[in-house]
């Protein structure tokens, strides 16, 4: 029991202690601005080859379809028109055969924090960093 109790000690101890800036940048998993850090890595993992880093349809395969992907910096479709594109692909809803459904490899919550994302993209006409 001591020993444990110990172990317990030190390992609490010798944990690092974050700085008030690190505590601020501690964001509540429910929050916008967490959701918005999400999705942009779900938008790098599966969007940015065609997309682009800037949203504006310019990723290294974009040159290969005709037609371009969308430029996500001015695309005036409301979020469930794009929950629909992102989950059953361009063909689903009569735009490019080349969107591929993301349906099936993301989950629910990655499609609504991808749609936080690209709100925030829309609004400022760049990607957070």
């Amino acid at each position: 029991m001591r020993l444990a109790a110990a172990t317990f000690l030190l390992l609490t101890l010798a944990a690092p202690l974050a700085s008030a800036e690190e505590e601020a940048m501690i964001l509540p998993r429910d929050t916008t601005d967490a959701a918005v850090i999400r999705g942009s890595i779900a938008y790098r993992t599966y969007c940015v080859l065609c997309h682009g880093a800037s949203g504006k349809g310019d990723g290294r395969a974009a040159k290969m379809y005709t037609p371009r992907p969308a430029n996500l910096t001015v695309s005036p479709f409301p979020d469930q028109y794009k929950e629909m594109i992102i989950r059953g692909g361009g063909p689903a809803v009569g735009r490019s055969p080349y969107m591929p459904p993301w349906g099936d490899e993301l989950t629910d919550e990655q499609i609504r924090d991808l749609i936080s994302f690209l709100r925030e993209v829309r609004k400022t006409g760049t990607p957070a960093s």
